[in-house]
């Protein structure tokens, strides 16, 4: 079963290296990432741009965490979130 991994993120340039790299570094195999960007107005969408060949990148005005969770859920293919 594919699990999806949905990353909301908004100006997280320090952190999001981290995060995305925890992402790909689980056991479970079968797994989508999906990183929002939810109007970042730092270097966040530039480090996830980076990571494009491994990961599923959407980008879109900033509405907030809500917003952007309900993005990647819609672009999931995963059956469980």
């Amino acid at each position: 079963m594919k699990v999806s991994i949905v990353i909301p993120v908004y100006n997280a340039e320090k952190y999001v290296n981290e995060c995305i790299n925890s992402a790909l570094n689980q056991s479970y195999s079968d797994i989508e990432i999906i990183a929002v960007n939810d109007g970042s107005t730092d270097n966040s969408l530039k480090i996830l741009e980076n990571y494009s060949d491994k990961i599923k990148v959407i980008s879109k005005e900033n509405g907030g965490t809500p917003t952007a969770l309900n993005a990647g859920i819609r672009a999931m293919t995963g059956e469980w979130f």
